[in-house]
């Protein structure tokens, strides 16, 4: 019978089931060089094209959901190749069992800590979409000392130039050599937001690291550049926290 084909698609990491089902009904997508229509099953060797690009597909990839934690560390870049022949987060991990890694959000390049990889593509829209509202947590430090009304401004949430932000908690963890340490907690996943925000108020982000996205925390013993298979019902949490789209 095999398996319908947004199914599919959404597990190869092309969209959500809704996005693609809207493909489908605008004649995007074509099966074996006939235009789809809503409730197609495709199997292995099936020739798959949108837009007139073929797009491979795996259909096992669909149910052998896998997520794996891995700690990024400082130096390497979130895409698969990089011009300038930085190392990728992709080199040290581990292969597949199906398909191929997606990374659930980003870290640039000075930032460690916690990224999650699934060959579970609609898994990793969802977690990504911001109507999820998916918590991330981290460990922040700043240059300076950030007196109380600096503290207050950060929690109204100040204004970057894609818009307001703020963070949701912000926890004071010390303070030591011209440094103060913070952990903060946000529910967007905007570009180098942390960053921003605090250099709006004036502080400049020296290090910083993810401690945690959703339910998934950093295992203290998760050595930078190591990855961890997640727990299947760990995977189930995740699955929960991010509706469909």
């Amino acid at each position: 019978m095999g398996e319908r084909l947004q199914k599919v698609l959404a597990a190869a990491g092309l969209g959500s089931r809704r996005s693609i089902e809207d493909w489908i009904r605008a004649g995007r997508i074509t099966v074996n060089g006939r235009t789809a229509v809503l409730g197609d099953r495709v199997l292995d060797g099936d020739q798959v094209a949108l837009d007139g690009r073929a797009v491979p597909i795996t259909t096992a990839a669909a149910t052998s959901r896998v997520v794996i934690g891995y700690h990024k560390p400082v130096g390497e870049v979130t895409t698969r190749s990089d011009p300038q022949g930085r190392p990728t987060v992709f080199d040290r991990l581990p292969p597949p069992p199906s398909g191929r890694w997606i990374v659930v959000g980003r870290l640039d390049v000075n930032t460690t800590g916690l990224l999650l990889f699934t060959n579970d593509g609609e898994l990793a829209h969802r977690l990504m979409h911001p109507s999820s509202e998916i918590e991330r947590e981290y460990l922040v430090r700043v240059r300076g000392q950030p007196d109380a009304a600096t503290l207050e401004r950060l929690r109204n949430g100040v204004l970057l130039e894609d818009g307001p932000a703020r963070f949701d908690r912000l926890m004071p963890e010390g303070a030591s050599d011209g440094h103060a340490w913070f952990r903060v907690v946000l529910h967007e996943g905007r570009n180098r937001e942390v960053r921003r925000i605090w250099s709006a108020v004036g502080h400049e982000v020296s290090r910083l690291t993810r401690l945690r996205y959703g339910a998934v925390e950093l295992p203290p013993d998760l050595r930078a550049g190591e990855a961890r298979t997640l727990p299947p019902a760990l995977v189930s949490v995740l699955d929960a926290l991010a509706p469909s789209t």
